[in-house]
């Protein structure tokens, strides 16, 4: 049974017409506009959703800054929840909310990772969303070390537990390195996964293109462990760089040729390697999903 997420928020937010900028990215419209961070999620659940994740993805210092985490980190984690409980409320059918974990220094950046400052960071925000979520969501992830982190921060919690890492672009021969940002093997996030006591294993915002190998690597060294997790995608729409920016330094272009059908194009192909939750990250909005509920489920 294949389970569709939702796709993007912070663009869909831009698109919306809601604050939006860097650094602050969709933190921002968290502040001063919530009410289209609801308009956002409900476009994901009538597009055919069955899973949204929060917006807490820039609830870090990295993006809203030291001060106003200090500040305000647990009551926004607390008002991310809030809204997406608020958007799946008397829902026709089942939607369920997903408590982003972010990457806590930056995304993209294994090497700023600090794992004595990581339980403070997380601390707020596993906090301000427990109430509210069920499944916790440890997304963009670059290295091994940031899922081990976030295991011990939810300590006994029994929610589900996904992590999903970002991997590593084609390079500029189109090769597909299949490696996470820090270098790692597909097969070493797979064991970080199972020694956390993950249910799933997912890969995002990262090219399209990357993400079909990986699945396959991944399904492959959970067969030889005889091991289980489920196994999902959502990638993003970036213009591929051969350099990506740090994850505030600005706002990267969307490429063209990954509309709604080509996208669903791409997961059919996730799917048959052994994907069974499929959605997108940076760039697929609303239209993405809903063609792929569409295609995915025929």
């Amino acid at each position: 049974m294949l389970t569709i997420l939702d796709g993007g928020l912070g663009r869909e937010l831009k698109r919306l017409g809601a604050p939006f900028r860097q650094p602050e990215w969709s933190a921002l419209a968290l502040m001063d506009a919530p009410e289209a961070v609801i308009q956002a999620h409900k476009a994901f659940v009538d597009a055919g959703a069955d899973v949204i994740t929060t917006n807490a993805y820039a609830l870090v210092p990295f993006h809203i800054g030291e001060v106003r985490f200090a500040q305000r980190g647990l009551e926004l984690a607390s008002l991310a929840g809030k809204l997406a409980r608020e958007s799946v409320a008397g829902q026709a059918r089942s939607v369920k909310v997903a408590g982003s974990l972010p990457p806590l220094f930056g995304s993209y950046q294994p090497e700023l990772f600090d794992a004595a400052r990581a339980p403070e960071l997380l601390a707020p925000l596993i906090e301000g969303q427990a109430p509210y979520v069920d499944v916790w969501l440890a997304e963009t992830l670059s290295a091994t070390e940031e899922a081990n982190a976030v295991a011990q921060g939810l300590g006994d919690d029994q929610r589900p537990r996904w992590f999903s890492f970002t991997l590593q672009d084609a390079d500029e021969n189109g090769g597909l390195p299949c490696a996470l940002r820090s270098g790692e093997t597909i097969e070493s996030a797979v064991d970080a996964v199972l020694a956390a006591g993950g249910e799933a294993l997912l890969f995002n915002c990262s090219q399209a293109e990357v993400m079909e190998e990986a699945v396959r690597r991944a399904r492959a060294a959970l067969q030889a462990q005889g091991a289980e997790l489920r196994l999902g995608v959502y990638a993003n729409s970036f213009v591929p760089q051969s350099n990506r920016m740090a994850a505030n330094s600005g706002v990267s272009d969307m490429r063209d040729d990954l509309g709604d059908e080509a996208y669903a194009a791409f997961a059919l192909r996730w799917q048959a390697a052994g994907a069974t939750m499929i959605g997108g990250c940076c760039g697929i909005g609303p239209e993405h999903i809903e063609t792929l509920a569409r295609i995915a489920r025929s």
